[in-house]
């Protein structure tokens, strides 16, 4: 009897182990090791996702879109989940355009999961979305609308994330970037994903959209005429810059470079490429001259005949300064900003000190970047005055050589001119709005310093008048019934530090209108092959920018003040300056309302339509903007065939009138 006894005490105390056993298992796991058990189950049957934010867009001034987010989707069948194969096979096809027959034997044979990368749009996945078995990817990609257009200011932001944005893309980065958000998506046990709208933690929010001061049709006007002066020419490229004195918007801002034998807008050169602007700096020098009583309008040197050599130093070196356009006799300092005299410049500026030289030239911002949102501005080049040489520096810079500027430097210094002597910093960005759409930001102008006098800047464009008058070497520039004030630019280039005979650098810089200046034009062509002075190579493209500006519908011309302002030409007279648009002892900016609207009309203002009707779209467009109208075009380009209003209604300027074409004209 002892022995069963025995075996049964043993099979108790084994199973008493064993159920020890396991209950010291179940305490480890479930009291030990809980959490991490749970959590590697929920890892199985659960993923944390990030969900993206979609990226803010980039519109020009008007609205139009230049740089925009959109959401594609890629598509994936599980066969196994398919109830409407004939269906699905019916509409995917049609809708993704794959082939029927080969998406009906995939899901036939039972692959486990067939994948169609696209990317497909909404539009495109919408009709196979509610199908059972069908599951999309989301994915944010950039698109840019206008292609090619302000590509190099604009950037681009590229599909690769490890790809660093460039350009505006790159420096408003911080704002268009929105904040992802987080979702919790559950998983069977075959690994397939299930979303599920309940299990979002966060919310992305989409990034900032901002509005931009360029204009698409200014920009394709500059774009165009640049490419087209640079082909004629057979130049290494050049830059186009409109901006407006008033408020310191860019408005549009063209860029080519000669790149492995090709031309292309590699970089945008408006900021980052320096030159040495020859002629066209004259006028600060001219500045300096008036604004330390150094000249008065009755002064005069000799212009040499057109040669001048004289002693540099004490041991018998010698420099000499030729001028283009042979001056006899004495001249006066308008007279040498008229023909663009070296001569007469460099003997002007031996009446002032480096230290006043430099000082205006700094003023008008030279030797500094000008504070715009574009990444890697150039700073130009500007030597300090104790590091000037006696008899070169000075005289040099008063041609327009030994310092280098930006494009979109001298456009801000020309934008001083124009604006009373107040210098502004240039902005391309006009607004910033939430992904609700509420306003965060709106630029107003933002004075830098006062360059010169009102007095001063009046007096200076006085000397522009003439420059681009009859007799000046910037006539070319002028237009039929506005005045054009500007002054042109022919400057040998220097390639690694010495000057390469036989390359130049032809530029022109133009204030329109004479009256209220609204736009600063800068026009720099390099290396032009068959025609390089400023005044046959870059004056002629700004006259033609400035006639399709004024055909254009959008472009941000005050019409109104335009046409108030009347016809007429500075041929021999300069204008009178502009009345000043400020207090001259306050930098308070001047707000200017964007699209411009017709201010000041009354019942007495009205005017007559011209006839336009047999004339071209253009020239029909040039004839009613010339009177203060705005345009808008039914039907094709072709022969206007009838206007509303009629030719010879009366009507307040800023009146809408609404032009009929023939279509078999396509030769405009």
């Amino acid at each position: 009897m002892a022995k069963p006894v025995v075996r049964i005490v043993a099979i108790e105390f084994a199973l008493g182990l064993a159920v020890l056993a396991v209950l010291a298992r179940a305490a480890q796991l479930q009291l030990i090791q809980g959490d991490q058990w749970a959590a590697k189950a929920a890892a199985q049957r659960t993923a944390r996702e990030v969900l993206p934010a979609r990226r803010g867009t980039i519109y020009d001034r008007n609205g139009v879109p230049l740089a925009v987010t959109q959401e594609f989707f890629h598509v994936g069948i599980a066969p196994n989940e398919v109830t409407e194969r004939a269906e699905l096979v019916r509409v995917a096809s049609h809708s993704l355009g794959v082939s029927a027959s080969q998406l009906d034997r995939s899901i036939r044979d039972g692959k486990r999961y067939i994948y169609f990368h696209g990317p497909y749009t909404a539009t495109q996945v919408d009709r196979v979305r509610d199908f059972r078995g069908v599951h999309l990817e989301g994915e944010f990609l950039r698109y840019y609308p206008s292609r090619d257009l302000a590509r190099a200011v604009i950037g681009r932001f590229g599909e690769d994330t490890t790809q660093r944005p460039s350009g505006l893309e790159l420096s408003l980065d911080s704002l268009l970037t929105g904040t992802p958000g987080a979702a919790v998506v559950l998983k069977d046990q075959r690994g397939q994903r299930y979303d599920s709208p309940a299990r979002v933690i966060r919310e992305p929010v989409a990034g900032n959209d901002v509005v931009l001061t360029l204009d698409v049709e200014l920009q394709e006007i500059a774009e165009r005429g640049l490419d087209e002066t640079i082909k004629a020419l057979d130049a290494d490229g050049g830059d186009v810059v409109f901006l407006d004195p008033a408020t310191g918007e860019l408005l549009a801002l063209a860029s080519r470079q000669a790149y492995n034998g090709k031309i292309g807008s590699f970089r945008a050169s408006t900021f980052t490429d320096s030159y040495e602007p020859g002629s066209t700096a004259k006028l600060f020098t001219a500045a300096s001259l008036l604004m330390h009583h150094a000249v008065d309008s009755t002064d005069t040197v000799d212009g040499e005949d057109g040669r001048w050599t004289f002693p540099v130093n004490t041991r018998g070196k010698t420099r000499t300064i030729t001028d283009a356009h042979v001056n006899h006799g004495r001249i006066t300092l308008a007279q040498a900003i008229q023909v663009s005299s070296n001569i007469g410049m460099a003997k002007f500026s031996q009446r002032l000190t480096p230290e006043q030289q430099y000082g205006t030239l700094r003023d008008f911002g030279f030797g500094t970047p000008t504070g715009t949102e574009f990444p890697s501005e150039s700073r130009g080049r500007l030597a300090r005055p104790d590091r000037w040489l006696p008899n070169y520096n000075g005289m040099s810079m008063a041609m327009g050589y030994a310092f280098d500027v930006t494009p979109v430097q001298l456009a801000a210094a020309y934008g001083a001119i124009a604006d009373d002597g107040v210098l502004l910093t240039p902005t391309l960005v006009r607004e910033i709005r939430g992904p609700d759409g509420e306003l965060l930001y709106q630029h107003q102008p933002e004075p830098v310093r006062r360059a010169v006098t009102p007095e001063v800047a009046a007096r200076l464009r006085t000397f522009l008048a003439g420059a681009a008058g009859e007799g000046g070497t910037g006539e070319k520039a002028q237009l039929l019934n506005y005045t054009v004030l500007g002054k042109t630019g022919t400057a040998l280039r220097n390639v690694n530090g010495r000057y390469v005979a036989g390359t130049y650098t032809a530029s022109f810089a133009a204030l329109f209108p004479a009256d209220h200046p609204q736009l600063v034009v800068i026009v720099k062509i390099d290396n032009p092959k068959t025609s390089y002075y400023g005044a046959s190579a870059a004056a002629p493209l700004t006259h033609s920018m400035l006639e399709q500006a004024l055909a254009a519908q959008h472009i941000p011309i005050d019409r109104v003040l335009l046409a108030s302002g009347g016809p007429g030409r500075a041929a021999v007279a300069p204008p009178p300056p502009a009345a000043p648009r400020r207090d001259p002892a306050r930098l308070e900016p001047v707000v200017r309302s964007w699209p411009l609207e017709p201010s000041g009309a009354v019942e007495g203002d009205s005017v007559a339509v011209p006839a336009v009707v047999g004339t071209t779209v253009r020239e029909a467009a040039l004839a009613l903007h010339r009177r203060g109208f705005r345009v808008a075009v039914n039907g094709l380009v072709g022969p206007v065939t009838r206007s509303q209003p009629e030719a010879g209604a009366s009507a307040l300027p800023g009146t809408v009138v609404t032009l009929w074409t023939d279509a078999g004209d396509m030769t405009q």
